[in-house]
């Protein structure tokens, strides 16, 4: 009997690295089976490089992010890892890194496992990088594209550096890589990892916003809901939809290329969990300023908890602390304070409601009525542990709500290899 053949699926996040196991199981409604799964948080936050860049910098230390990789496929069972016939891989969209050619990472023999380490290759300048300024973003050339170009966008950011370090003129074209279609084969595996064969395929990279929906969309008739560090909402277009041909910077809905030559809308809010951290920490420096210590983790829960007994409030907040890419310069708002409005409750569940209706403000949900949208799928970490957000989420919704579908990128790029695979197997 054949060794049934296993699909090993990363997803390089902006907060953690997550690697799945994916095997064929044909008894299952979906086809298949996630064998194991392992997250590592990065930790990788990192001075920028550039004094010119910082405070709105936002940059990562890649050797973290790599050691976290390493982290989870230690922990994932090696006789399944021994069966792994292709990877598929996702990341963070729109950052830039650097490396030297031939000279980007080196492997270490020694230890319970092979691993590779970054060698001569730069910070990552992640999504949520601010450096380039509105008026800079004005100064670029147009893109050739119906998507408009923001700060921390990669290219944006090598025009930066270009301006801002190299002193050079003209874009390095040469530094791009070459397009393939999603689930094709990018190259092979160089050396035995974690009892990964050698020669195993590894597939071209995929957005984490793709790969995240294709791992949960299973109908078209589904909208894929995303709060995490970020919130995005996305929904696919009907077949032979065209965005339109200019970028419109205004916008706050964009079309991502999807698979089979089709487009997601997507609206993405950059203001999602890393509001309510902001706000967590906020919380926790003033304490500290009062001469008391607590742990931020305390603080979140005891936030939920007030909120969740406190069903309703006339607070209204705007979050948007980080702006939007179509509004940058919008930041966030408090209004309608009241007195009796001013307890923790009542501030933690304006705040939740307030993530909620910036994204509608971004994407009316009555838009996704008019797209044909019956569900909504939802997942993410700052949804899974926020009972006041999921039902905020319910309140704003004209259409049902289902929790706790994974919408998992690592899982979404091993499906996207499990399915050519399977392809090629059919007669």
């Amino acid at each position: 009997m054949a060794t049934p053949s296993v699909t090993l699926g990363i997803d390089l996040g902006t907060t953690s690295v997550k690697a799945a196991l994916v095997e064929a199981a044909p008894g299952d409604p979906s086809g298949f089976v996630v064998l194991a799964s392992c997250v590592r948080a990065t930790r990788a936050e990192a001075e920028a490089q550039s004094a010119a860049a910082a405070p709105q910098a936002r940059e990562q230390d890649v050797s973290r992010i790599i050691r976290a990789l390493n982290e989870c496929l230690a922990a994932l069972p090696q006789r399944e890892l021994r069966k792994v016939c292709s990877i598929g891989v996702s990341g963070q969209m729109h950052g830039v890194m650097f490396w030297k050619t031939g000279q980007g990472c080196e492997w270490t023999e020694g230890g319970a496992a092979p691993i590779f380490q970054p060698r001569a290759v730069s910070h990552l300048v992640t999504w949520q990088d601010g450096r380039c300024s509105r008026g800079f973003l004005a100064s670029l050339p147009q893109p050739e594209s119906h998507l408009s170009v923001a700060t921390g966008f990669g290219c944006a950011t090598i025009f930066w550096l270009l301006k801002n370090r190299l002193r050079a003129s003209g874009f390095p074209v040469h530094l791009l890589p070459d397009t393939a279609q999603p689930g094709s084969v990018a190259g092979r595996t160089s050396h035995l990892w974690f009892e990964i064969p050698k020669g195993t395929q590894v597939g071209v990279a995929l957005g984490d916003l793709q790969a995240s929906v294709y791992s949960c969309m299973v109908r078209r008739t589904d909208a894929v809901l995303n709060v995490s560090t970020s919130v995005q909402l996305a929904a696919s277009m009907p077949s032979g939809f065209q965005p339109p041909q200019k970028p419109d910077p205004a916008a706050p809905v964009a079309y991502f290329p999807y698979f089979d030559r089709t487009y997601l809308a997507v609206a993405a809010s950059l203001n999602g969990g890393n509001v309510l951290a902001t706000f967590v920490h906020m919380l926790v420096q003033w304490m500290a300023d009062l001469g008391l210590e607590v742990e931020e983790s305390t603080v979140y829960s005891r936030m939920i908890q007030a909120a969740a007994r406190q069903r309703d409030t006339s607070l209204t907040i705007t979050p948007t602390v980080l702006g939007e890419r179509h509004l940058p310069d919008q930041l966030a708002s408090v209004t309608r304070i009241s007195s009796s409005d001013l307890s923790l409750g009542h501030v933690t569940r304006a705040l939740c409601r307030g993530i909620v209706q910036n994204l509608h403000s971004m994407l009316p949900f009555q838009q996704l009525q008019e797209w044909g949208v019956e569900r909504v799928v939802s997942s993410g970490s700052a949804l899974s542990r926020n009972e006041v957000l999921k039902q905020e989420v319910q309140r704003a919704f004209p259409f049902p709500v289902s929790f706790g579908q994974d919408v998992d990128a690592a899982v979404g790029a091993a499906l996207v290899m499990f399915q050519r695979n399977l392809s090629q197997k059919e007669p």
